[in-house]
C-alpha cells in the first residue's frame, strides 16, 4: 500500500538541504524512519 503525504515548500526545501547525490526525498524520509526504528530516536549531529 502507498501513501501520499503533503510537506509543505519550506520543510521540502530543509529535506531537500540533507539530500546526498541523487537522493529522493522519499528516499531519504525511509532512511530516517529506518533510523528511528533501529535506534528508537533520532540521531542528533554536532555538539
Amino acid at each position: 500500500m502507498v501513501r501520499t503525504i503533503e510537506l509543505s515548500d519550506e520543510l521540502a526545501a530543509r529535506i531537500e538541504g540533507h539530500l546526498e547525490d541523487d537522493e529522493t526525498i522519499p528516499e531519504f524520509l525511509e532512511e530516517l524512519v529506518s533510523i528511528y526504528e533501529q535506534e528508537g530516536r533520532f540521531l542528533q549531529e554536532g555538539p
